[in-house]
């Protein structure tokens, strides 16, 4: 059974693995990741077989109405098993009960089912400059 907690414990190197291995790339076991979303998140939520990590999200905001969804990651082992949508959704809740208004999130084009269909985004106008 998997569990779900918002602003969850986890150890950064945990995060770490999982973050590289979702989004194809070497594991950098130095960074802070407890640290990067305490000091810049409104929360994140945790999903967790156990003791095992299986699925994590960054939950950043302005400080006001909006937040925004970042670094949506499910193990490759637990894929296709609600874990995502599970994680959305508790991330969605929080953000209301905080106060907020608006939860954006941006993705490449292979996750709009993911994220329209199962989770219950809309699109929108937006823009982006790459830095």
């Amino acid at each position: 059974m998997v569990s779900y907690e918002w602003r969850g414990s986890f150890a950064s190197e945990e995060v770490e693995r999982l973050h590289a291995a979702g989004f194809g790339r070497d594991a950098d076991d130095g960074y802070d990741w407890l640290g990067q979303v305490e000091r810049h998140s409104l929360g994140w939520v945790c999903a967790r077989q156990g003791q095992e990590l299986v699925g994590w999200v960054n939950v950043v905001w302005d400080g006001f109405t909006h937040a925004f969804l970042l670094d949506t990651v499910v193990s490759a082992t637990m894929g296709r098993r609600g874990i995502g949508t599970s994680l959305v959704r508790v991330a969605s809740q929080a953000a209301r009960d905080a106060g907020c208004e608006w939860l954006h999130v941006d993705f490449d084009d292979h996750l709009r089912p993911f994220y329209f269909a199962a989770c219950g985004f809309t699109a929108t106008n937006a823009g982006l400059i790459s830095l």
